[in-house]
């Protein structure tokens, strides 16, 4: 039997490692919060370890799903981390969206013990995770990726290998700079709908039909229109990632004039106490008397 260590059981990962023991896969977790290890062992066939160590000794993968940069350099370097004590061969997955110099550096220190890493943050937010519906960017070897895709497409609909390690966290980047803008000109599009005096459910229902249609449109519009944020991805989140965008950026030379001017729209939103809200609440600054 294939045994997997998963550390980090936030909103994302808690239902990616249930994917994983409800499939057969013997199943170790790991959260800082015990008591959340401790819970989903009581939900999932698996077994909740104490500390990193105990998780990833003689795993053959080792998922993580966790905060930042400096979350994933706590888990995977020094006496304790995952590198020291996963087995060689073992193969490191981390669906963290962080930097892809960290990925670079954690892929180095990992060869050293002849371990394979696959960054390969994921879109589709807690739904998606749920749902096993995820889509998987994934950075690495063409020889890892074809080991760890089968257990990957669990919680992945879509698994692809995007190029060399960095490239999958390169390819998120890619993804939320994208979401930035759609969500600025669907607010922008509804506010006026509002202050036009038109019906913007009916709006929405026409236009949706066509070229300004998106998934943003589809899942966000009826809740926008309505006022309610409290869920999805977090506006503390998307700043946490249009900043690794905008650092990526500096460093390759991209122009992104739209997500800079976006992520201080969103700096409003956190401003008015919207921290936790949706993104798709860029709406309420707009609204603002």
């Amino acid at each position: 039997m294939v045994c997997i260590a998963f550390i980090g059981l936030g909103v994302m990962g808690y239902p990616m490692a249930g994917h994983l023991a409800k499939a057969g896969f013997d199943v170790r977790v790991w959260n800082r919060t015990t008591a959340k290890a401790e819970q989903w062992a009581n939900e999932y066939p698996g077994k909740a370890c104490k500390t990193v160590s105990e998780a990833v000794e003689g795993a053959d993968l080792v998922m993580t799903c966790v905060g930042a940069d400096k979350d994933l350099l706590e888990v995977f370097e020094g006496h304790d981390g995952i590198i020291a004590n996963a087995p060689q061969g073992a193969i490191l997955i981390d669906h963290t969206t962080a930097s892809s110099g960290v990925a670079e550096r954690l892929a180095a220190a990992a060869a050293l013990r002849n371990q394979a890493f696959i960054d390969a943050p994921v879109s589709g937010g807690q739904q998606g995770a749920e749902n096993g519906k995820l889509t998987v960017m994934c950075g690495g070897s063409e020889a890892a990726f074809t080991k760890a895709k089968p257990v990957m497409d669990h919680y992945g609909r879509a698994v692809n290998l995007m190029g060399p390690v960095g490239s999958g966290q390169k390819t998120k980047m890619v993804n939320q700079i994208a979401i930035a803008g759609l969500v600025q000109g669907l607010s922008e599009a509804l506010h006026f709908a509002e202050q036009a005096g038109l019906d913007a459910r009916k709006v929405v229902d026409v236009i949706s039909k066509g070229a300004a249609q998106s998934w943003q449109m589809e899942n966000r519009s009826g809740t926008m229109i309505d006022g309610e944020f409290e869920h999805g991805f977090a506006v503390d989140w998307m700043r946490k990632d249009l900043g690794i965008c905008l650092d990526e950026a500096r460093r390759n030379g991209s122009r992104l004039p739209v997500a800079a001017l976006v992520d201080q729209f969103y700096g409003d939103v956190q401003q008015m106490g919207g921290n936790r809200w949706d993104t798709s609440s860029l709406i309420q600054r707009l609204r603002r008397k």
